[in-house]
């Protein structure tokens, strides 16, 4: 089985065990999920620390300077009322309606946006697939 296809397994017994098929947070997830997976020439890796937080971190195959393009977290501080927050390098993406969060040094050093979501909000996912679309495009360059 190659990594990816064990990342790919991860995620989906996540999914499995996260809970009902119909939890609003679980929906936003799986659907940003879907929209990374289907990004091209994009492998995926996910971490998981139960209680903490489950990560999914994108790549392109062209990033050499980077190991992810984006980050998409399932908060789990509170099994029962998780959350996400997906945040992004400065650099990579635009944020026209100002909805992210500037993280001065955040992600590996560099400044990062993230966006959180704690209750489900379709405009929001649209826009994070906007955001997720813009990265990719950075990181295939």
């Amino acid at each position: 089985m190659s990594e990816q296809q064990g990342n790919t397994r991860e995620v989906e017994t996540f999914l499995a065990e996260w809970g009902p098929a119909d939890d609003p947070m679980k929906s936003c997830f799986q659907e940003l999920y879907n929209f990374a997976a289907d990004l091209a020439e994009t492998s995926l890796t996910f971490i998981g620390r139960p209680g903490v937080s489950y990560s999914l971190r994108p790549k392109h195959a062209r990033q050499s300077e980077r190991n992810l393009f984006a980050i998409i977290d399932v908060i789990d501080d509170d099994p029962a009322e998780r959350w996400l927050s997906v945040c992004f390098y400065g650099d990579m993406i635009s944020d026209p309606d100002q909805r992210g969060e500037v993280i001065p040094g955040g992600l590996s050093g560099d400044d990062g946006y993230c966006f959180d979501m704690y209750s489900p909000d379709r405009e929001m996912v649209d826009y994070l697939k906007l955001r997720l679309q813009e990265a990719w495009l950075k990181a295939s360059a």
